[in-house]
């Protein structure tokens, strides 16, 4: 379908009738405001989510639209605010709380991990936490070590917690429909480049399946899953091979946590081989869990060891040179996948 398409550059969306293009942040936004006007029970809290530059312009005007009750900035207590959600959430509200940065999310993990994503647990499945929690992965501008890390691998070790990621504007709409509809702890994690990414959404709701992953590519020698921005330099790669003859089948698992581990297993199946690429630092992270349980579950089927592309580990550089080397990008996953064949 054309609305699931990744697209590289803005020139190749062409007018197609019945079709709007709206930007990643306009398909936020568009999610948002469908969600406030539908649902008396739905509010956004954060810091800075009321500024003029309303987190990237994913919430700008919400605030005036719909009132600081249901679109509300937050005082710098990150923890203590995230009890507050928990508690309105066990109430019976549905709030949506937004961290600018992933870097704000560990002052928030005691009530997180602690209480969000045990509570259906503890009390027999009688009291649900219809939580979601927003967050963006940073990158560039010398952002450094505390400003610009991906911890989303964190939280697909936490039992009880839902961990999605979209690349597309497509999906991010769908699929944050869908978490706040979910009636369940969902950390829903945005990476800040994709936000001018233009793509084909419509203008109705819809809802996106948690834990369903999508093909963006098929190929035939090679299967590559690749998580949020990684999703657009897997498809560059994807092109530059295929002038070698090289077809990559490239899977955006889109959420993280329920994996479709049945998409990709078949993939492997297929092609015999597997790069995973993500966004983050290699230790015990998405790209692990990945490996194992291809590892575990379609091992017979490989012609090559499963390869890895992720980000040093070790923190984020704050100069502009040594980040240009710390970001792997489109050349390492072709240098990668060119290792295995």
């Amino acid at each position: 379908m054309p609305w699931t398409k990744v697209h590289l550059d803005n020139k190749e969306l062409q007018h197609i009738p019945g079709l709007r293009t709206i930007t990643y942040a306009d398909a936020v936004k568009e999610a948002l405001r469908w969600m406030l006007s539908e649902d008396p029970s739905f509010f956004i809290m954060g810091e800075g989510v009321d500024d003029p530059g309303g987190v990237f312009g994913t919430t700008t005007g919400l605030a005036q639209e719909f009132g600081c009750e249901r679109v509300m900035d937050i005082p710098i207590a990150e923890n203590a605010m995230t009890g507050v959600a928990i508690g309105a959430a066990i109430a019976g509200m549905k709030p949506l709380f937004v961290h600018i940065r992933t870097d704000f999310l560990p002052m928030c993990m005691d009530q997180i991990i602690n209480h969000a994503a045990k509570w259906y647990y503890m009390t027999g499945g009688s009291v649900n936490v219809p939580l979601v929690i927003r967050s963006l992965i940073g990158r560039g501008w010398g952002s450094a070590g505390q400003h610009s890390q991906a911890l989303h691998g964190l939280f697909t070790q936490i039992p009880g917690l839902k961990v999605l990621m979209p690349a597309t504007p497509y999906d991010v709409k769908g699929l944050l429909i869908s978490a706040v509809k979910d009636g369940n702890p969902v950390m829903f994690f945005e990476h800040r480049w994709i936000y001018d990414s233009l793509g084909y959404v419509p203008e109705h709701p819809y809802e996106v399946p948690i834990g369903q992953g999508i093909v963006r590519r098929k190929g035939t020698d090679i299967t590559v899953v690749a998580i949020s921005h990684m999703v657009y330099d897997a498809m560059r790669a994807c092109g530059m091979l295929s002038a070698e003859n090289i077809e990559v089948e490239l899977i955006d698992p889109r959420c993280l946590k329920p994996l479709d581990e049945e998409l990709i297993c078949e993939s492997v199946k297929k092609t015999g081989r597997l790069v995973v690429a993500d966004v983050s630092c290699p230790y015990g992270g998405a790209g692990a869990e990945i490996a194992a349980m291809v590892a575990d579950k379609a091992f017979k089927y490989l012609k090559a060891p499963i390869k890895r592309v992720n980000f040093p580990d070790v923190p984020t550089p704050a100069s502009g040179l040594l980040e240009e080397a710390y970001y792997p990008d489109a050349a390492d996953i072709i240098k990668t996948i060119k290792e295995l064949l």
